[in-house]
């Protein structure tokens, strides 16, 4: 395929929700690859720009303001501060990180809007939706409740049932109702302006399946998937009253569909970067108009149909801006095995792990990356971070770099070492590390980020390797002419891997730069075997990473022990009611209560308890299954309920004659019935 050549690079990132905290699963699946690119692009002295900001419209924060009792401009400012923090706290370098509800955002939607309006693009449709009597307004999916026809939950919402997973319409749901009055709503007619996707169909056919075969695998086939089913028009407004007021007469109450409004954030915060300082960024336009600009979308699976065919026919209809020229998404981001879930708080979140772990940013970035759901989905575990951070980072790249620098130290005080005559061994291992730089470049430049790191890793396995056969510490005392010639090029390769690592972890190679006394080289410099001139003085040496304990680690694997105990517990429900019995069925049962004289542990029988009970009649031996839940001794003394009048059993050998009364819990622990008072053994349970 033919290579095309821009003169610039606009890189967008999807716009989180700012009704709650960033988690890992978006930073591996979208700001973290965004930010690794962005970086690549300025070591090479590109000309381009990295936008974000914050999605601060939509149901999901009038939910959280609700749920709150706030208003939803209250928790958009709260969360757009912390996520913006959180962002800058990793090094994720936007050129500009604004918001949807910005006063140049509000301009710039509504008049994307009144164009396409006035052209003629929408389609003006009456529908019937759910309207709430009681609060006078239009209920958005989420704000019905009702049953999933599909697993009977009682609490599904009106887009999806969170129990079974399926996706629901709200007239699907069983006894709907609204969550803000809690009465049934009724149908009742609205209108709405829908963007007709299908008379773009076409194009995008055109455009995607046979101008963009080299998209990744994962976003072709699920663009084909979508234009293979046909598309049909899609609403671009709704009935709400948070957002931004659908700018035609007779659209009291509407505003602009979320999805609608959303990416035309990215716009309108270009804008707002290059109005503050024309002179550094140039005009807005010129990102979005020129054909020389090369566009590309940093997202989620999630958002691939509307960054791939809504957007961009958006863009087309309204006919002057250019296209994405690609939109490398991702898979989605497992935690230890499950589905990463805010409703019930089953992830990393990314403010929590600098607390925990502070100066550790690039730590995190390294695995996340390491781990990139690139393809497929993929799993992030707390133990495979270690073994990344002790075996990787510690044992490869770290030792490598205090190996070279405390030698330089050691040796020569610290400065570089001339390179006196090389060896086959010398020449070969320049060779080798001097294509670095070409198979990087290719795998960045095509979004493969997760072997890019693994490549730039192999450089400091070489370092390893060449310092490990040279041996120079042997050679000290009787040639220490070869040990300049071994240290300068160690040296040589440890200044290239402050060059290759810095898009991946900037930091740390932060931290190598004051250690090698050097200002940042250029992308163009790596491969380059004099990057450091002899005579050089070094900075002091210091540990780049440091292991991390199995105690550290344990931490957090309690910590997400502890929330999968909580959620289990708040999603507990008591067993179903067993079948309906007579009244003369239960007066059957003689159940008394009688004090505990001996309790011992039966041989051979782990689960199982003899008790000698004073029943006020003379006394009788039971037998009871709950040696795990307690210690002999902690019941002797203590009144117990009992079922007196079941048939004798024989258990390992003793005669049990009756059933102590127990209540399981939901994580299978018992506890003894017991009266809350003292009674007269022998005393009846009515």
């Amino acid at each position: 395929m033919e290579t095309k050549h821009f003169k610039r690079t606009l890189v967008t990132t999807a716009l989180p929700y700012a009704n709650g905290p960033v988690h890992i699963g978006h930073m591996a699946g979208v700001y973290l690859p965004a930010d690794i690119y962005t970086r690549y692009l300025r070591l090479k002295g590109e000309n381009v720009l990295m936008i974000g900001g914050s999605d601060e419209h939509g149901v999901p924060i009038t939910l959280r303001a609700k749920k709150e009792g706030v208003t939803p401009q209250d928790i958009v400012d709260r969360y757009h501060s912390l996520i913006r923090k959180t962002f800058a706290d990793f090094g994720i370098s936007f050129d500009v990180y604004s918001r949807t509800t910005s006063d140049t955002h509000r301009k710039m939607a509504s008049d994307f809007f009144r164009t396409l309006y006035e052209n003629n693009v929408f389609i003006e449709k009456e529908s019937e939706q759910y309207y709430d009597e009681e609060a006078g307004q239009f209920l958005a999916d989420r704000y019905i409740t009702g049953t999933c026809p599909h697993c009977s939950n009682e609490h599904a919402y009106g887009d999806q049932c969170e129990s079974c997973g399926t996706s629901l319409n709200p007239t699907d749901l069983k006894n709907p109702k609204s969550m803000i009055s809690g009465h049934p709503p009724v149908m009742r007619k609205t209108k709405h302006w829908y963007l007709p996707l299908d008379r773009f169909e076409p194009f995008l056919r055109q455009w995607i399946l046979e101008d963009h075969k080299e998209w990744k695998s994962n976003v072709y086939g699920q663009c084909k998937s979508w234009l293979d089913m046909g598309l049909q028009p899609r609403a671009v407004s709704r009935d709400l009253d948070w957002g931004i007021p659908v700018p035609v007469e007779g659209a009291e109450g509407k505003v602009l569909y979320v999805w609608f409004d959303a990416p035309i954030g990215y716009i309108s915060n270009t804008k707002e970067l290059c109005d503050s300082d024309p002179q550094k960024y140039g005009e807005w336009e010129t990102w979005w108009k020129d054909s020389q600009t090369k566009m590309v979308h940093f997202i989620g699976k999630d958002n691939i149909v509307f960054h791939c065919i809504v957007f961009p026919t958006m863009l087309k209809a309204e006919g002057s801006f250019i296209l994405p020229e690609n939109v490398p998404a991702n898979e989605f981001l497992n935690l230890e095995n499950d589905k990463i879930s805010t409703s019930r708080n089953w992830a990393v979140w990314l403010h929590e792990y600098l607390e925990e772990m502070p100066g550790k940013q690039d730590v995190l970035r390294y695995v996340l990356t390491a781990n990139a759901p690139e393809t497929k989905d993929n799993d992030f575990t707390w133990k495979d971070f270690q073994a990344r951070n002790n075996n990787e980072l510690v044992a490869i790249l770290g030792n490598f770099v205090n190996r070279a620098l405390v030698l330089t130290e050691k040796y020569f005080g610290g400065k570089v070492p001339a390179c006196g005559e090389l060896t086959d061994y010398d020449r070969e291992t320049l060779h080798e590390f001097a294509d670095v730089k070409a198979t990087v470049e290719r795998l960045l430049d095509t979004y493969h980020f997760r072997d890019a790191q693994r490549e730039a890793m192999n450089l400091a396995r070489i370092g390893n390797k060449y310092l490990a056969d040279t041996e120079p510490w042997k050679l000290a005392a009787t040639d220490m002419k070869r040990v300049e010639t071994i240290i300068h090029i160690a040296l040589q390769i440890t200044a290239n891997l402050s060059i290759v690592f810095e898009p991946f972890l900037p930091f740390s190679m932060e931290k190598l730069n004051r250690m090698l006394n050097i200002d940042r080289f250029d992308w163009n410099r790596l491969g380059s075997v004099d990057l450091l001139e002899a005579g050089h003085q070094l900075g002091k040496s210091a540990l780049l990473f440091e292991k991390l304990e199995d105690a550290v680690i344990d931490r957090q694997i309690q910590k997400l022990l502890d929330t999968k105990k909580a959620n289990e517990a708040a999603e507990r429900r008591a067993a179903p009611i067993r079948e309906t019995i007579a009244f003369d069925d239960f007066t059957k049962l003689d159940i008394r209560v009688g004090t505990v004289l001996e309790c011992t542990k039966v041989p051979k029988a782990d689960k199982l308890l003899q008790f000698k009970i004073d029943d006020g009649l003379g006394g009788r031996t039971i037998v009871s299954g709950i040696a795990k839940h307690y210690k002999p001794e902690e019941l002797v003394g203590k009144q117990v309920c009992f079922i007196a009048n079941l048939a004798p059993r024989q258990l390992k050998g003793i005669t049990s004659e009756g059933m102590i009364l127990s209540a399981e819990n939901a994580d299978g622990s018992l506890s003894v019935v017991m009266p809350q008072k003292a009674v007269e053994p022998g005393s009846e349970v009515k």
